[in-house]
Parts: structure tokens; C-alpha cells; sequence
């Protein structure tokens, strides 16, 4: 491997989907400042996109356990020189606890951080807009109750219809369905939020082609500043 001026390899555990971990990627790029190939951080990048659903084995509806295999790709990022380790899935934070603690390195937790910029910019309820596994495990609750914010997720069909652009729309390389997106947003604020998190990494698709406002807060840019911070820079563009 090259040597890096900025001395940390960033491990990206992807695939979780791979459009998602591909975003990440282009992202860490863009907001990175160099004049140069070598200014770029060192990253080695695990695209398993064959792990089990997590939202599937949350929700009971597989037994396929997908922590096996992100464990045995985070040694293997480790392997390949990793010293950081994001995840660009939030569903897959179910298994944070368990993952940071079999790995020598650091595991980035991209809920807690994205909660905490969340109050930093003074949001005091926040609407979780994630996939039913992710709400099923609370990541996102209580990462609010721990920073003292309340929360609100989207109600009944509307959480359905978050499902549905996950899913049928962005996993499967469509532009999301923006009535079915605003329709969940426009509940939430109902409910009182004054800010949404984007807590699936494909809902960040949506802020990119869609040009979504302030009332968001995007998981994915979370962890992309939060890892190149980790790695030694100054993230630009934020």
C-alpha cells in the first residue's frame, strides 16, 4: 500500500446496499482538499453486497445472521491496513456494539454522531426517517434519549411508503417516488419535528438527485466528515 500522508487508512464495511457505499466513496473525494492524487486519504473499501438483509433478520423474517460476515470482512479490512472503520448502513448499527467490540480498530457509529449534529444545529425533536429494521432496533431512539432529543417516525402507511422508496425505488436504481417521500416528511412535521434524519444511507440518495433542504440532516455526509476528521483532515463543502 502507498504511503499516507495523513498516516490512517479509512475501512469501509460496504455493500449494505452498494449504491449507498458508492456515494460514500464519491463523497469522501469531493470534500476532500487536494491539489493531488497523494492528499487523498488511503481507503480500502469491502463491498459484500451478498451480506444477509438486516432488516429482514431484525424483523424475524430471516435467520440469515449478517454479523458473521461483517465481522469477517472488518478483519479483513484490517487486514488490508484499516485503522478506521465506517459503515455506511444504519440498519447494520444493530450489530455496532458487538462489531467495535471483536475489532482492533476504531468502528465508527454513524446514529450516535448523526444524533449528536443533530442537537448541535438545535434540533430538539427529530424525525427518523429509516428502515423498519432500523426503527425495530431503536438505533436512532435511542441515540435521541441518550443526547436528550426528543423523536417522532413516520405513522402507518407512511412508514410503509418510506419501505417502498427504499426498496423498490433506490435499491433498485429508480429515482425515488417523491410523493410517497413527501407524504411521510409532511407527517413528521405534523408530529412537531423541526429536523429529519435521512437514518438509511439510500435516503441520501434522495437529498443528492432530489435537492432536499435544511429540515434534513443526511447520515451519509455525517460519516463522511466524521471519517475524514478521523483520518487526519479538514473536510471541505460541508
Amino acid at each position: 500500500m502507498p504511503q499516507n500522508p495523513h498516516k490512517e487508512v479509512l475501512g469501509i464495511l460496504g455493500g449494505l446496499g452498494p449504491a449507498a457505499s458508492c456515494y460514500l466513496y464519491q463523497m469522501l473525494i469531493d470534500h476532500t482538499p487536494a491539489s493531488c492524487d497523494q492528499d487523498h486519504i488511503d481507503i480500502v473499501i469491502s463491498s459484500r453486497a451478498s451480506t444477509p438483509d438486516r432488516t429482514a433478520f431484525i424483523m424475524g423474517e430471516s435467520k440469515d445472521d449478517p454479523f458473521a460476515v461483517m465481522e469477517q470482512d472488518g478483519f479483513s479490512l484490517v487486514h488490508y491496513g484499516a485503522t478506521v472503520i465506517a459503515i455506511p448502513c444504519n440498519t447494520a448499527h444493530y450489530f455496532y456494539d458487538r462489531l467495535a467490540e471483536a475489532l482492533p480498530v476504531p468502528v465508527l457509529n454513524m446514529p450516535r454522531l448523526t444524533v449528536a449534529d443533530a442537537k448541535a444545529a438545535g434540533c430538539t425533536k427529530l424525525g427518523i426517517l429509516a428502515t423498519d429494521g432500523t426503527l425495530q432496533a431503536e438505533t436512532y431512539q435511542i441515540a435521541c434519549r441518550d443526547a436528550g432529543i426528543e423523536w417522532a417516525a413516520p405513522a402507518g402507511d407512511h412508514q410503509d411508503d418510506i419501505m417502498s422508496v427504499i426498496y423498490d425505488d433506490i435499491k433498485q436504481g429508480r429515482r425515488a417516488d417523491m410523493a410517497k417521500f413527501g407524504g411521510a416528511v409532511h407527517d413528521l412535521k405534523k408530529q412537531g419535528c423541526d429536523m429529519a434524519v435521512l437514518g438509511c444511507t439510500e435516503l441520501s440518495l434522495v437529498k443528492r438527485d432530489e435537492h432536499l433542504g435544511k429540515f434534513f440532516i443526511d447520515s451519509t455526509e455525517v460519516l463522511c466528515r466524521h471519517a475524514l476528521e478521523a483520518c487526519g483532515v479538514t473536510p471541505i463543502g460541508f
